[in-house]
């Protein structure tokens, strides 16, 4: 298996968790928090498909779904476009509420075909360049797209214990 092929093979396996977590769910289980301190399923999702979509646009050099498929209209949330919920405080969290699992999937459905065609067409060599300056050492391609697929799996089950949670409630 090729570089590429794995990759692809790790956000596949998010999006399966993130379908899992958040299918079938009503309005209110999806926008429950287990306490005001707490991330609901909405705000995890919406969040964690804000950090993909925009650190995936910033390697591949082109914009985020979340401006130009028209998801921020959609999603009408009281934050700058620009915000992915980093340092998002609890009524922030609070203020993320969908009407149906349909609008949080759909986004992170886009993003996820965007990352897609993205990783499918890197070669080892490009997983080496430089993205972050910022941290030392630099962040390397290669580096940030685990570091990606590593924070999305863990907000993906965080959703999915809340969902858990809810169900047996």
């Amino acid at each position: 298996m090729n570089n590429a092929n794995m990759l692809a093979e790790a956000f596949d396996r998010v999006r399966e968790a993130v379908h899992a977590a958040a299918e079938g769910l009503s309005a209110d289980d999806l926008n429950a928090r287990l306490d005001d301190g707490a991330n609901s399923i909405s705000w995890l999702i919406w969040h964690l498909t804000r950090v993909q979509d925009d650190h995936i646009a910033d390697a591949a050099d082109t914009g985020q779904v979340w401006i130009t498929q028209g998801w921020a209209e959609r999603f009408a949330l009281p934050f700058d476009e620009a915000a992915t919920g980093f340092g998002h405080s609890g009524e922030e969290v609070a203020a993320v509420r969908v009407d149906s699992a349909d609008l949080l999937l759909g986004y992170y459905d886009a993003v996820h075909e965007q990352t897609l065609g993205f990783v499918r067409g890197l070669d080892g060599r490009a997983l080496d360049r430089i993205v972050d300056e910022g941290w030392s050492p630099p962040v390397t391609l290669g580096v940030r797209l685990v570091s990606v697929i590593a924070d999305d799996l863990q907000h993906a089950g965080q959703a999915a214990f809340v969902r858990g949670v809810r169900e047996r409630a």
